[in-house]
């Protein structure tokens, strides 16, 4: 049993606070109204001290889980049960501590009379922007159902293209782990062997090009320390230039997309995401310079950011959305025409969603063109280190058996 503080008024408006124990905050609340009492607040006492639930930092929410809970809440809605109820018997069956706590502050803040957005709202961590507007507008609309269904398609499309742009670079990332791990073995353990044999040939004796070889190795061994102290310190210094000197972070954006095949495709998701989430939100019923609010908050890339800053200000200055779009010189003529379509008839949020099935369809096939192309690739970078290492070590016991042939 957890004890708990917990302040209210009863009908004639007095003030009471006290002491109760109870299973979960839940549990006070029901009490408390059987008491003819409404809560005015209700928190965990712990050695004397009143503590408002904190989050574990170790233990994420992922946003497959909050999809899980969505989908849930749609389908238990949507079914008849009312929203205290459907959290309730969600944050039974969840296994997150994390969630369960987020989830049952949200049935509490609901319970006390307050909105599932005004729930959302003190956990900005956990819930982004979109989907707190995504609900605000369902609750304004009174079809919290509809909000519900739209934010949990948000994070089952964006899970699904994102787990796609993953594994289009897991690929080369595990092959370059790969290779930089053999390249060390054979550093370590296979040309020590070597050289015993080497000396007792003598080191002029040794061809010119193992001789260069050997000379590289031992300069990598020699220094390893200060190597790797030096990547390390480079990536430091570079990473705290990226997140501190705002002209570092926009040329790294500006690079990444810009690097062949990986920036084609990282353009392309962005499309895909950005014509999604667009299209969730006008249908949610939010407004478009609200929209590319929130659509700022979705990236990182100072490019893009900078792309929908200037979109959001000609609209502002009057001109159509298609028009600002194209300003930009960043969104792909294709997705102009489209949303000058969608805008003309009306129908912008219908033309966006299949602006973003098409260019997930797009992200689908550069992600098979990359593999094919990199795959080639990277099996001769493998095929030529390995290559270079057998005729270093084995030229000099070639030439030994000429020699003795002769």
């Amino acid at each position: 049993m957890i004890t708990y503080k917990y302040i209210a008024r009863d009908f004639a408006g007095q003030v009471k606070e006290g002491l109760t124990k109870a299973a979960c905050e839940t549990d006070v609340l029901g009490w408390l109204r059987d008491q003819g009492c409404t809560p005015v607040s209700v928190d965990i006492v712990s050695t004397g001290a009143v503590r408002r639930w904190k989050l574990s930092p170790l233990q994420r929410i992922r946003s497959g889980e909050l999809a899980a809970v969505f989908w849930q809440l749609t389908t238990m809605v949507e079914g008849g049960i009312t929203i205290a109820e459907a959290l309730e018997g969600i944050a039974e069956d969840i296994e997150n501590r994390r969630l369960q706590k987020v989830l049952r502050r949200i049935l509490a803040r609901i319970e006390r009379g307050g909105t599932f957005s005004e729930g959302m709202a003190e956990f900005p961590k956990v819930f982004s922007q979109l989907t707190y507007s995504l609900i605000l507008a369902g609750e304004t609309g009174g079809d919290i159902g509809a909000a519900f269904h739209r934010v949990a398609e948000h994070f089952t499309s964006r899970d699904r293209l994102a787990r796609k742009v993953k594994k289009a670079m897991a690929y080369p990332a595990f092959v370059v782990c790969f290779v930089i791990f053999v390249v060390v073995i054979i550093m370590t353990l296979v040309i020590p062997r070597f050289r015993e044999m080497f000396d007792q040939f003598g080191a002029g004796q040794l061809p010119g090009f193992t001789q260069k070889f050997m000379a590289v190795n031992d300069f990598l061994v020699s220094n390893a320390v200060y190597i790797i102290g030096g990547v390390l310190l480079g990536v430091v210094l570079i990473t705290l230039a990226y997140r501190n000197i705002r002209s570092v972070h926009y040329l790294f954006s500006s690079v990444v997309l810009r690097v062949p095949l990986f920036g084609k495709l990282l353009r392309q998701a962005f499309i895909a995401n950005f014509c999604r989430t667009m299209a969730n939100l006008l249908r949610g019923g939010v407004a478009v310079l609200d929209v590319f609010d929130i659509l700022d908050e979705t990236t990182t890339n100072d490019v893009t950011r900078s792309a929908l800053s200037r979109t959001r200000a000609d609209i502002v200055s009057g001109s159509a959305i298609y028009l600002s779009m194209a300003g930009t010189r960043f969104f792909p003529n294709m997705v102009i025409k489209m949303v000058r379509a969608g805008e003309e008839s009306g129908s912008l949020w219908q033309v966006l969603e299949r602006t973003a099935d098409y260019y997930e369809e797009k992200v689908d096939a550069q992600i098979t063109t990359m593999t094919g192309l990199l795959e080639p690739l990277l099996i001769i970078m493998v095929g030529g280190i390995v290559l270079t290492v057998v005729l270093a070590l084995y030229m000099p016991i070639f030439q030994l058996s000429d020699l003795r042939a002769g």
